[in-house]
């Protein structure tokens, strides 16, 4: 059995959404918010499948145009019993035109409403290790989290380890270029990793070039075995062990 703890199913992402879930049968999914619309989509999800969860939260690129009505309907739907998470959430300074404070500042706010509601907290963070790091350091506490799509080096990783945090691994760890990632699975334990795809992204080899599915955490998996000289059977055994902890998850 395989869980995909991060992917995104919107209806225009693919020609046939409903057979891209189909291949993930007798498997689980975490449907992952990232937008009012998206939150909105996540919920429909968990509703008619069995095997999808949810996350929902605004993503730091909503920082500068969200409204209150937004982050209302995510505190208004964390009761719900297969919404698992707040995500994903966290700061992204990829892009010059950004406000890096807006941007904190909905961050907090969204993990002030996990810690509310006692859900997982989902992080995106990109071009922004040391002011994600701060912000956890002083709001996190011990809750849970994942860190999504990890990126930074290993030593940045081994920091983030001080928190309760579990490290979102996906496509990259496939990649040819994808040596600082296999540097830092090959750090951690594998109890630290959970497996993701963040589909329709981020396809892993030897899929790259087409659009991803949840079903290619299979593939992660593979390379992960790889990195840490054990068996598939022992990586997807222990990351869905793991995913099941860090998301309260009920099977």
């Amino acid at each position: 059995m395989m869980i995909d703890t991060h992917c995104h199913l919107d209806i225009e992402d693919y020609e046939d959404v409903e057979e891209v879930i189909h291949h993930m049968d007798g498997n689980y999914m975490i449907a992952s918010g990232a937008s009012p619309e998206g939150n909105k989509r996540v919920l429909e999800l968990v509703e008619k499948y069995p095997n999808i969860y949810g996350t929902i939260g605004l993503h730091p690129e909503c920082a500068s145009t969200y409204t209150k009505d937004d982050l209302l309907f995510v505190e208004e739907n964390l009761n719900h019993p297969k919404i698992v998470g707040v995500g994903e959430i966290g700061l992204d300074y990829h892009y010059s035109d950004i406000d890096k404070e807006k941007q904190k500042e909905l961050f907090i706010k969204q993990i002030k409403l996990a810690q509310k509601y006692h859900k997982t907290i989902v992080i995106h963070s990109r071009d922004a290790a040391m002011d994600t790091y701060d912000i956890l350091k002083e709001y996190l506490h011990q809750h849970k989290a994942i860190l999504h799509c990890y990126g930074y080096s290993k030593e940045m990783a081994l920091r983030f380890k001080e928190f309760p945090i579990k490290f979102g691994i996906g496509g990259v760890v496939t990649f040819k270029n994808g040596r600082r990632l296999q540097e830092t699975v090959e750090a951690l334990d594998l109890e630290d990793l959970v497996l993701e795809t963040d589909s329709p992204y981020l396809t892993p080899e030897p899929f790259r070039g087409h659009k991803n599915e949840p079903y290619n955490i299979y593939y992660v998996a593979k390379k992960i075995a790889q990195i840490k000289h054990t068996t598939l059977e022992n990586v997807l055994k222990t990351t869905l062990s793991t995913s099941i902890s860090q998301f309260d998850l009920k099977l």
